[in-house]
């Protein structure tokens, strides 16, 4: 139920028997759609998830003069955008820092300047690491307002290295830009990581949708990627179902006990976030896979028990693990996460303090969180603008009556229908 405002979730009535079609992969959709635009004759790319952040990377393309039309789910691009326009441009990236930071890359290849901005909140988000290499590359990188900061502008410069090193620590969005901007540039580019890489199946994903658009690495290793210089061709391109999305009714069934479908998911090869399935398994739920479906369930008299995790490869789901740990019997430990507290919220900090809200025993780590087994209660909770902290807190409510979200329309940047799936649960 909600007013617009909050959302008061309705607890389950019986045990849960569901099937659920998520949206289509927005990590999947969003690299598919740059290739789409920068390749060589006609491409169409379908199942996109109706979200905010699609919609602003269909909007940041078309500012830079992609040539598509969109009907339903499907984007059909015409041709590649031309590079060579003279014309400068501002692109709002609103508050999606995936569009701000591939198309800062992409805009770099671009003859006339391009002011990359965005909503305070993303402005305020970390960019220094990619405006550096850029930079270090050759092109031009002029800070508007502090330096790793948006807003930017940036555009087209002589390439002055074939090799760039990246730290991958902080971001794989940042590594993702170069990947796909590293076949378009004059000499091609090897781009080599340092450090500890965060996200690493989110590049093994961005060379997955390059491979369907004709462009591949000629050189891959734990620390780099090495790129010709070459063009993306056109194709077909379906986006598959969203493994990040499906967590969140996966988690309703090993919270409630039950079953759930997830129709589609088993489709989800390129995603990091598909192994939420095998953590549930191991925490004592059970899975079946039908086809593309995948079938989660667990009988009311077998525990939930706690795991020790390392979510580095599935930081996206960090809260609805935290959120499915209150329900075990054992404590849950979340480790290699230290880089979520720079997303769109602090996802440990912020996680922390919302949990505790609603009667969750959790120990805040410097790397991630302890959660701790949990008498649940009524609350009201904040989601800090972000849409991964609404959508988990809410599975609470499942089981808990009285349980409130407050802003809960913070969800539309990635899944619009997610208060409709989750009142439609029985």
């Amino acid at each position: 139920m909600s007013d617009g405002s909050t959302y008061t979730v309705a607890s389950l009535a019986s045990t849960l028997n569901a099937t659920v079609q998520v949206p289509g992969s927005k990590s999947v959709a969003a690299r598919a759609l740059v290739c789409a635009a920068m390749a060589l004759g006609e491409s169409t790319v379908s199942n996109l998830p109706s979200g905010d952040d699609t919609a602003s990377m269909l909007s940041g393309l078309a500012t830079l003069g992609a040539k598509f039309e969109v009907h339903g789910d499907t984007a059909k691009f015409r041709s590649s955008w031309d590079v060579d326009q003279l014309d400068p441009l501002v692109l709002d990236a609103r508050l999606a820092g995936t569009t701000a930071r591939f198309l800062t890359a992409v805009s770099a290849l671009r003859l006339g300047e391009v002011v990359i901005t965005g909503e305070e909140a993303l402005r305020k988000r970390p960019m220094d690491d990619l405006h550096q290499a850029l930079s270090d590359i050759g092109l031009d990188v002029s800070p508007l307002n502090g330096t790793g900061m948006l807003p930017v502008a940036v555009k087209r410069g002589k390439q002055k290295i074939e090799r760039v090193i990246i730290p991958a620590t902080t971001s794989s969005q940042f590594t993702t830009a170069l990947m796909l901007i590293a076949p378009k540039l004059p000499q091609g580019l090897s781009i080599v990581t340092e450090g500890d890489v965060v996200s690493q199946s989110y590049l093994d994903m961005t060379v997955g949708v390059q491979r369907s658009f004709g462009v591949a690495p000629v050189e891959q290793g734990e620390h780099v990627f090495r790129y010709a210089s070459g063009d993306y061709v056109g194709t077909r391109y379906e986006v598959e179902p969203d493994a990040s999305s499906a967590s969140y009714p996966l988690a309703a069934a090993a919270i409630a006990g039950g079953r759930v479908v997830v129709s589609g998911l088993g489709r989800s090869s390129l995603q990091g976030d598909s192994q939420f399935v095998d953590v549930l398994v191991r925490m004592g739920c059970s899975v079946e896979r039908n086809g593309d479906d995948v079938v989660l369930s667990r009988a009311k008299e077998t525990p939930l028990v706690g795991v020790t995790v390392d979510m580095r490869d599935m930081s996206d789901l960090v809260p609805t693990l935290a959120v499915v740990a209150a329900f075990a019997q054992t404590a849950t430990t979340i480790t290699g996460v230290g880089f979520i507290r720079k997303k769109e919220s602090d996802r440990i900090s912020d996680l922390a303090h919302e949990l505790r809200a609603l009667g969750v025993s959790v120990d805040e780590r410097q790397d991630g969180l302890t959660v701790h087994p949990s008498t649940t209660h009524a609350g009201s909770v904040d989601t800090h603008h972000d849409h991964r902290l609404a959508m988990s807190l809410a599975l609470i409510g499942l089981v808990t009556p009285g349980v409130v979200i407050n802003d809960p329309m913070v969800v539309s940047k990635s899944w619009p229908e997610y208060w409709q799936m989750l009142g439609a649960l029985k």
